[in-house]
């Protein structure tokens, strides 16, 4: 469902909710475009995204989706940061929720990596840094992200790094919008306890940032198999292969990426850790705690997608 052609004749692009005037595409992945918008009660540029359903999506799931597009808006709206995307406002047209934020003039860090390749460790931990700020911060408004890739991180022109796309957020105290059985979040970047259907908490974001930082340093995310579930699979049950280019960052990577989320760093530690290595500094490995109780291996040979 996606908006219509936007016109080259100036004045003559759509206009949603009377107010927000669509000029031209910024991007679109699987759940939805985004638009250059002009708001035109306030007189400035803003970002707009709009959800684009599949076309054998029924009614139903239609109305589901919008309803994750809204939670969206409203997971993003509670928190307050520099690191996060701002959202100003979510409009209704034809029935469907569209999310207005503050327009980000930069790159996504995947793209960024598609174009330069891999970054140095240094660099890779001050990105990582501005990204624990921000899921720290959503973390405390009570906000699981639940999706973070290079493809949800925004490098501004300015320097900024920014976490935008909360439309798979959990927020505490909410309904289920996620039908049993259904995956959430992209299967590379899924903790392993959330890859064998647990409960996810604040250390699920921490795994996903340690495989976002690996992918920065080595080009590739450390367990991308050639289907969903042989990824799942390896998530799970298979070994981190040792990073070679992480250098001073391989014990922070190495500490995120711990199967067991109790024995994970903290978000306090690996964003110490990650500043020290963001400044030049190297770090001491840290090693994991005792084990417990936790065992992936235990689903290992069938990992459950995800409900949320």
């Amino acid at each position: 469902m996606g908006g219509s052609p936007v016109s080259e004749v100036p004045g003559s692009e759509r206009v949603v909710a009377g107010r927000y005037r669509l000029l031209s595409p910024l991007g679109e992945g699987g759940m939805g475009i985004v638009w250059r918008a002009r708001d035109e009660v306030l007189n400035r540029e803003v970002a707009v995204k709009e959800v684009r359903a599949p076309t054998a999506l029924g009614e139903a799931d239609e109305r589901r989706l919008y309803a994750r597009l809204e939670r969206e808006a409203w997971a993003a709206g509670r928190i307050s940061h520099r690191n996060v995307v701002t959202v100003y406002d979510v409009a209704t047209e034809d029935g469907r929720p569209w999310i207005v934020m503050e327009l980000v003039r930069g790159l996504a860090l995947s793209d960024v990596l598609d174009a330069e390749g891999p970054v140095t460790p240094q660099r890779a931990a001050h990105v990582g840094a501005e990204i624990l700020a921000a899921l720290r911060a959503a973390h405390e408004a009570g906000v699981l992200h639940r999706d973070v890739k290079p493809g949800n991180v925004l490098i501004a022109n300015d320097g900024r790094v920014v976490l935008t796309d909360f439309g798979i957020a959990m927020v505490e105290g909410t309904s289920n919008l996620t039908m049993t059985g259904e995956l959430i979040g992209s299967p590379e970047f899924l903790a392993p306890e959330r890859a064998m259907g647990r409960t996810p908490g604040p250390e699920s974001d921490l795994w996903s940032l340690g495989v976002l930082l690996y992918a920065a340093v080595e080009g590739n995310s450390p367990f991308r198999q050639n289907t969903p579930l042989s990824t799942l699979r390896a998530v799970v049950d298979e070994e981190l292969p040792p990073p070679r280019r992480a250098g001073p960052l391989a014990p922070v990577i190495a500490g995120l990426l711990r199967k067991d989320p109790a024995e994970r760093l903290s978000a306090e530690e690996a964003g110490h850790q990650l500043r020290v290595v963001g400044a030049g500094g190297t770090v001491r490995t840290v090693p994991p705690a005792a084990p417990g109780l936790y065992s992936p291996t235990v689903a290992a040979s069938s990992p459950t997608p995800v409900s949320s």
